[in-house]
């Protein structure tokens, strides 16, 4: 099994243009959770944080909750966008989904989390799924076998890259490709933190990085990220913490 490393994406690290405005940074749409805000809030800033140009929260009913809460940096919205042409990648399900989702363009990178994982459904290639085990097991009950290869039969039953999170995160991609990242991090075992690593690949993916490589570089980030800090870590620590090791790896 091949290792998470940053040679394997870092030449695709999206580069910010000096002469650039903040729609050739990509812009992501959220759609909000409609009671575990704070998991919409924690995808929203970190995506902000990995470079995303500009990101918008599509609030619903809880919309003025948002607008209370998110920093003024990312726009809040109380419905969906009537126009998607300008939108370069989503995300749904951190922290729960809203009661209705617009129908998204293929060639539009989604990233989907928790409860946005629907078992039985093929997505498409544009598609980062991220289930832990227990989300894993709920959407794909009759695949078995070793971590890895349930992660790989799983992309290539529903067409999407794969992020098999756990100690060691698979990430596997519908063609057959895997990779582990071998950084156990006890201290992720904290309620958000996953929320944080979907704004990351969204945030990447928005600005036009592929799908298994947004993937695999917010994988490696998101956990060297948390072993650096070590103990006494939360979620909302990661987000302070994404520029400086953006900075580490040159940009």
């Amino acid at each position: 099994m091949i290792l998470n490393h940053p040679d394997l994406w870092i030449s695709s690290l999206p580069q910010p243009s000096a002469d650039g405005h903040k729609y050739n940074r990509g812009h992501t749409v959220i759609f909000g959770a409609p009671e575990l805000t704070g998991a919409t809030r924690l995808a929203a800033e970190s995506c902000a944080r990995m470079g995303a140009g500009l990101v918008t929260v599509i609030g619903g009913d809880k919309a003025d909750i948002y607008r209370a809460t998110l920093p003024a940096h990312i726009l809040v919205r109380d419905q969906a966008l009537p126009d998607m042409s300008k939108v370069t990648a989503c995300l749904m399900g951190s922290g729960g989904m809203p009661a209705q989702i617009p129908q998204i363009p293929d060639n539009i990178p989604v990233i989907r989390d928790a409860e946005a994982i629907t078992p039985g459904t093929i997505f498409s290639p544009q598609t980062i799924l991220t289930p832990h085990d227990g989300e894993f097991a709920r959407a794909f009950p009759h695949i078995t076998g070793t971590r890895a290869e349930k992660a790989m039969a799983a992309a290539k039953m529903t067409g999407a890259v794969m992020v098999y999170k756990g100690a060691q995160t698979v990430i596997a991609h519908p063609d057959g490709r895997a990779v582990v990242n071998d950084c156990p991090v006890p201290y992720l075992a904290t309620a958000g933190s996953g929320d944080v690593l979907a704004g990351m690949m969204t945030g990447l993916a928005a600005q036009g990085m592929k799908p298994f490589e947004s993937a695999l570089a917010g994988v490696y980030i998101h956990a060297h990220m948390a072993k650096n800090q070590g103990a006494g870590l939360v979620a909302s620590d990661l987000l302070g913490l994404i520029p400086g090791f953006l900075r580490s790896l040159g940009l």
